[in-house]
């Protein structure tokens, strides 16, 4: 559904319409909202509370069996959403598996009569706890002290920010630079000073290890060569009298001595004589010349192997195996792995270099912060000078509001100041307070306030608000009690003035706020001998009047009344258009 005329602005959201069904004492309703002010009105008892009880279950209130209609099993209400896509809501349903489609998103629960509680948010089955996180977003109650917007200190900085406008938005993008910037390097420049002892010993024992490895200097596969070696020199004697007898039985040195290249050498001469003969025996001469190349080239070999171990071998081991000891000692320390050893040389002279600038990191990190906080406090000046002359503006609009609206005397108090330490948002407290009357102590928005004032203390901030910001919808429920004559024409009108820039729904019992109504709601109480229920119908031009003239006199059908609820009507229309 989409209101003709109707486009998005960001963060958007209004209400399109609410389903009840057994609920108190409403059997089945449906209401339709629209886009500006909506009042819903009815003979006291008619069941407006429980319209306000189904928004709230919708909002993720507590529930309480008893609200289910008598005879019932369950109650049940659903409300219907037109959000804009990009909204926080849109996008923190959608995380929970919502389906939102053309831009309206779908709320509904259910309480059984035995205390059970069912939650749907666009057809996916949610925590109560969702309706809460998404009500923030939607919908603003005013009317009990527990509702209200501005209660939180963090609130009132916002309101404040926002009634101060670009001017100070553009220095808070500006500040929140630096302050990123000041934490990063003061967040840093903490990590290395509280480490720098631990820093200091990891580097002493980093240059003890580094010393040690240069020292010895490993180099790599040394730990394998050095283990052929001692294998080697260990077995000496032995390996020296193998090859010695391999030598000589290849190649003897003694004239009457029988090797392998002599008699290779008889048997290639004797086939030599009698190759001519035969070409296959020819064949035969030539790969006993080969095999006699290759035998004297494995003599020469063994020959020179047996060169090579003459010397003082024992001294050579010891030699080896002290290097192999060095090596060992390494691989504990560093290993377990040969590997490992290599490794650690090279990532321990890497990280010493990093350690030993610990002193320059410091250094720059410490002119960064202090530059940092330079900037941050010629900026935080600029920001509690914007924020106080807002605060005066703030306090005018919204007293000047109050007395309007049958709160003379009372004094919105809106106090800037200092801070123990800087923020992102600054370095202010704000604190957003009443004076009820000339010469009263400021006390906390909804101390000391009924519920009718407290309504018009936050009717009287959300207009002025209203002005710079986008809000959601309004509920405001007692807003005209204890008022009226000029006073409700005034609470009716700043309604409407509110109703240009959101959606308000009003609960009224005045005829005077119920006039400036875009969208008028009535809850009509039927009983009979078995049971009493309610029902919501939105009402026309005629029934409008009838409607007011109730409310004016309790005769609907005075004439006297009706007259007096068509110049209301009309006089709204005056002024608001």
């Amino acid at each position: 559904m989409a209101w003709p005329g109707f486009r998005f602005k960001l963060g958007f959201a209004v209400i399109e319409e609410i389903y009840i069904r057994d609920l108190g004492v409403i059997r089945e309703a449906r209401l339709p909202f629209g886009s500006g002010l909506t009042v819903l009105t009815g003979e006291t008892g008619a069941g407006k509370t429980m319209v306000l009880s189904a928004l709230g279950l919708l909002l993720g209130e507590r529930a309480d069996s008893a609200v289910v209609r008598q005879g019932q099993e369950q109650a049940f209400v659903e409300g219907r959403w037109l959000i804009e896509p990009d909204s926080v809501a849109a996008q923190r349903a959608a995380e929970a598996g919502a389906t939102i489609e053309a831009n309206e998103l779908i709320l509904n629960r259910s309480v059984s009569t035995e205390g059970r509680s069912r939650a749907a948010v666009g057809g996916r089955s949610v925590p109560v706890g969702l309706l809460s996180e998404l009500g923030e977003n939607l919908v603003v109650v005013h009317g009990q002290a527990d509702q209200i917007r501005l209660k939180s200190a963090t609130a009132q900085r916002e309101a404040l920010d926002t009634f101060a406008g670009p001017e100070l938005a553009s220095k808070l993008l500006t500040y929140r630079v630096h302050f990123a910037a000041w934490k990063a390097a003061a967040s840093e420049l903490n990590r290395i000073t509280n480490e720098l002892r631990a820093r200091l010993d990891e580097a002493n024992a980093l240059r003890e290890a580094v010393a040690e490895l240069e020292r010895i200097d490993p180099l790599p596969n040394e730990d394998i060569e050095l283990a052929e070696k001692a294998a080697r020199l260990t077995n000496a004697e032995d390996i020296r009298i193998s090859v010695t007898a391999a030598h000589e039985a290849l190649s003897a040195e003694g004239f009457e001595t029988v090797d392998v290249i002599s008699q290779l050498g008889l048997a290639r001469r004797a086939l030599e004589q009698v190759s001519a003969h035969d070409s296959v025996l020819a064949s035969q001469v030539e790969n006993l010349k080969q095999i006699g190349y290759q035998l004297g080239d494995a003599a020469a070999e063994l020959n020179g192997y047996l060169a090579s171990l003459e010397g003082n071998t024992a001294a050579e081991l010891e030699t080896i195996q002290n290097r192999r000891a060095d090596i060992a000692n390494l691989i504990r320390k560093y290993g377990p792995q040969y590997s490992d050893v290599l490794s650690y040389r090279e990532n321990a002279s890497n990280r010493l270099l990093e350690l030993d600038s610990s002193s320059v990191t410091i250094d720059r990190l410490n002119e960064t912060v202090q530059a940092e906080l330079i900037s941050l406090k010629s900026l935080a000046e600029e920001i509690s000078r914007i924020r106080t002359a807002a605060a005066r503006g703030l306090e005018e609009q919204v007293t000047a509001e109050l007395e309007a609206l049958a709160m003379k005397g009372a004094n919105l108090v809106v106090s800037v100041s200092d801070a123990s330490e800087y923020s992102v948002n600054g370095k202010d407290l704000i604190s957003i307070q009443l004076a009820a009357y000339p010469g009263a102590e400021p006390r906390p928005l909804g101390k000391g306030a009924s519920g009718g004032e407290l309504s018009r203390i936050m009717l009287a901030i959300e207009v002025v608000l209203a002005k710079f910001e986008q809000a959601p919808t309004f509920i405001f429920d007692e807003v005209d009690a204890g008022v009226g004559g000029a006073a409700a024409i005034e609470v009716g009108k700043r309604l409407a003035r509110l109703a240009k820039q959101a959606q308000v729904i009003v609960v009224t019992h005045l005829a005077q706020v119920a006039a400036y109504a875009n969208t008028h709601l009535r809850v009509l109480k039927s009983v009979s001998t078995e049971f009493t229920a309610s029902d919501v119908v939105s009402l026309d031009q005629d029934a409008r009047i009838d409607e007011l003239a109730r409310m004016l006199s309790g005769l609907n059908e005075s004439e006297s009344a009706r007259t007096h609820a068509s110049e209301l009507i009309m006089h709204a229309r005056e002024e608001i258009g």
